[in-house]
């Protein structure tokens, strides 16, 4: 399996932090937000992972490496000077994530959790798998449900959050064009588009499954949140010594 982190965004609830520094490389618990998944990805056996990049894309290559260091190998994907969404920057990177039909581990590279990447299915029947968590005060509302049956659908009750962890499979895209529409950005090269309509499409076709974390999870959105979790993590580390 391979993987993905998503690191092109802008960071612009970030700033000024995010002024000279990518969100994900932004330091929490003694280490960047990024390195914090690396070490989780190379735990479970994954050695190929692909990092998206827009926003000050240099100092990734920079501060990372090839990724020997974690035993990974890792590989770039510059989207230009602006960011190509979630569906767009998936897209882009789809030659260096498919091998055959194997699901690969995408993550978003502003979040942190103690979530086991080593739990997920190695292999899905449907179009993704996704981690959800419950709703934080920021998002009180949610995103999806999680069906008794292992289900997700984009409505109805109780809604939980998705975490940014999820597992996806090449069928996702299969009908992407017909799915977005003519909307700004899908007539560009390469195209930009979300990746949220795809989802909600393969749920409505019971082709998203899913489950739910109950430890820790933070979107790490606003300097605010970025404080409170280098405490936590910093604390943490201090109390293990």
């Amino acid at each position: 399996m391979k993987a993905l982190i998503f690191a092109a965004g802008l960071g612009e609830r970030m700033r000024p932090l995010t002024n000279h520094t990518p969100k994900p490389l932004l330091v929490a618990g003694g280490k960047p937000l990024i390195v914090w998944h690396l070490e989780k990805l190379a735990a479970i056996g994954i050695r190929d992972v692909v990092i998206n990049t827009s926003w000050l894309a240099e100092q990734f290559p920079a501060t990372l490496g090839d990724g020997e260091r974690w035993g990974l190998r890792l590989h770039y994907s510059y989207e230009g000077a602006t960011p190509l969404e979630t569906g767009g920057g998936m897209w882009h990177a789809l030659p260096s994530l498919t091998e055959n039909d194997d699901a690969w581990l995408a993550v978003n590279g502003d979040i942190w959790t103690d979530f086991d990447f080593a739990g997920l299915p190695r292999q899905i029947d449907g179009d993704a798998h996704l981690v959800l968590v419950d709703n934080p005060p920021q998002h009180p509302g949610g995103d999806f449900v999680l069906a008794a049956g292992g289900k997700v659908f984009a409505s109805g009750e109780p809604r939980l959050t998705f975490s940014g962890v999820g597992l996806y499979r090449p069928a996702l895209f299969a009908d992407w064009r017909d799915i977005i529409g003519d909307v700004p950005g899908t007539d560009q090269n390469p195209p930009r588009f979300k990746l949220a309509p795809l989802l909600r499409s393969a749920m409505a076709g019971g082709r998203v499954s899913g489950e739910h974390h109950t430890g820790r999870w933070t979107d790490v959105g606003t300097p605010e949140r970025l404080a409170r979790l280098d405490v936590e993590l910093t604390s943490a580390v201090a109390g293990n010594n």
